[in-house]
């Protein structure tokens, strides 16, 4: 993602973000209405650290139970296994074993859209009663009649109204909205919960990484304060090891109460060219392990593999259309072409999900 930080109304999205949102809107992808089926409330669906804490105690030839016994597999092993053996050429000290992943086609689901612009169509309709004004508004017109033609005809308008319903609010108050839409919305084509998409074989990775003295850190291009809600109980990953593209925020009294309100802006984009900036702001090293999926993930797994010693880059291929999406040089989201292009010409692991996964998400209401 590219977009300044002063960019004026229409920046509670970034460029990545504006141009995917249109994109699927152009091709009919995007589903309007109906992203948040009614369901009988509940906490969002923990697969999880507790799903997977068996990994701990696995020994390799039973780790990573998800996985078929391919060359990625065998090829994430042995990295493991080479950077944690006392004596080996490659052991890497455990405060040195830092894993980045990317979130959004990495961990979990991405199409149709970015779930988080789900979220945020429909925090435009819920804020719609408190804005007589919109009924005026070519884009909520158009999104409100799910006419397609006319929301791409306003896109400047329709990115001023996701930016104004999301903010305006103390943190603490998004934090709350946040979880209250995941335990009610469903994904247009699954009718599960957002948090149930989520890859089970990733899942059972990060446990076998922290099992074996990682630090596992989402490093993604949607904001942290929509990632950090959840991460620590459908990842194990807490929120201070959740790093990505973030609103401004200031400090204010309210009521005699300290604290922090959103504006409508991002101040740091972490995709692309972000992601390095965003590991060394925030980690202060460079990983030994990235895994991503697409395109905005290049930079990040080119500078993980450009220093020194052991060092891992996979991608996610997404070419399953029977159990998930297949898409990817040509794709509106999560697009894979140059970093493709980029694992072949530098040995990096290519992930099949058809081919490498048995098995793609937890079972319906694992967790709960």
């Amino acid at each position: 993602m590219s977009m300044p930080a002063n960019t004026a109304p229409g920046a509670g999205a970034s460029r990545k973000a504006i141009a995917v949102l249109c994109a699927a809107l152009a091709f009919g992808s995007l589903q309007l209405t109906g992203c948040t089926t009614p369901a009988t409330p509940a906490t969002p669906a923990a697969p999880t650290a507790q799903a997977t804490a068996t990994q701990a105690a696995r020994p390799a030839e039973q780790a990573l139970p998800s996985w078929r016994d391919g060359a990625a597999r065998q090829a994430l092993l042995k990295f493991v296994a080479d950077v944690t053996s006392p004596g080996s050429p490659s052991f890497v000290p455990p405060e040195a074993r830092v894993a980045v992943f990317d979130n959004d086609g990495t961990l979990w689901s991405e199409q149709p859209l970015y779930f988080q612009f789900y979220f945020l169509l429909d925090q435009v309709r819920a804020a719609a009663p408190q804005h007589p004004e919109w009924r005026s508004n070519a884009a909520f017109k158009a999104l409100m009649a799910n006419d397609m033609d006319a929301l791409m005809a306003n896109q400047k308008q329709l990115l001023g109204l996701i930016a104004t319903a999301n903010s305006g609010m103390s943190v603490d108050e998004y934090d709350r909205t946040i979880r209250d839409w995941l335990s009610k919305a469903r994904h247009p084509k699954f009718n599960r919960p957002y948090t149930e998409l989520v890859y089970q074989p990733q899942l059972e990775l990060l446990s076998y990484l922290r099992a074996n003295g990682f630090k596992t850190y989402i490093v993604s291009g949607g904001t942290i304060d929509f990632m950090r809600p959840w991460s620590q109980q459908i990842y194990g990953i807490p929120p201070e090891q959740v790093i990505g593209s973030s609103q401004a925020v200031r400090y204010m009294v309210r009521d005699g109460k300290p604290m922090l309100m959103r504006d409508p802006k991002l101040d740091f984009i972490d995709d692309g060219p972000g992601k390095p900036v965003g590991i060394y702001r925030h980690i202060g090293r460079r990983p030994i392990l990235a895994v991503g999926n697409s395109d905005g993930d290049l930079q990040m797994l080119e500078y993980t593999t450009g220093g020194d010693g052991p060092r891992m880059a996979v991608l996610v291929r997404h070419d399953d259309a029977e159990r998930e999406f297949a898409y990817d040089r040509q794709s509106k989201v999560g697009k894979l072409d140059k970093a493709l292009d980029a694992a072949q010409a530098r040995g990096w692991t290519v992930v099949s999900m058809k081919q490498d996964w048995q098995q793609i998400y937890p079972a319906a209401g694992a967790g709960k």
